[in-house]
């Protein structure tokens, strides 16, 4: 089975081919069905985005384990562990 990562690479490049597709003055069927290969392209991304990711990924293993998942997204919260750091000591606790 192909993987979701892998198959919305291949919708993306379906959709940059759509595109080219549809500007393209040399070959009328590509130009009458661009819309159609960048429609195909579009939902095929939308579709492995919306079911492609396993429910029990790492996010859902770091949670049973009682470590908070991230996911790649930078924190900004001005405090870790209910730690919070004072700023006019230097930042330290």
């Amino acid at each position: 089975m192909i993987s979701s990562a892998k198959l919305q690479r291949i919708a993306e490049i379906v959709m940059v081919l759509g595109i080219v597709a549809l500007c393209q003055p040399w070959n009328l069927f590509l130009h009458r069905y661009g819309v159609a290969i960048i429609l195909v392209g579009l939902l095929t991304f939308m579709f492995t985005g919306w079911f492609g990711k396993p429910a029990g990924g790492p996010a859902a293993a770091a949670e049973a384990e009682g470590v908070e998942a991230t996911d790649g997204v930078f924190d900004v919260s001005d405090h870790h562990d209910g730690v919070r750091t004072d700023v006019s000591k230097g930042g330290r606790p």
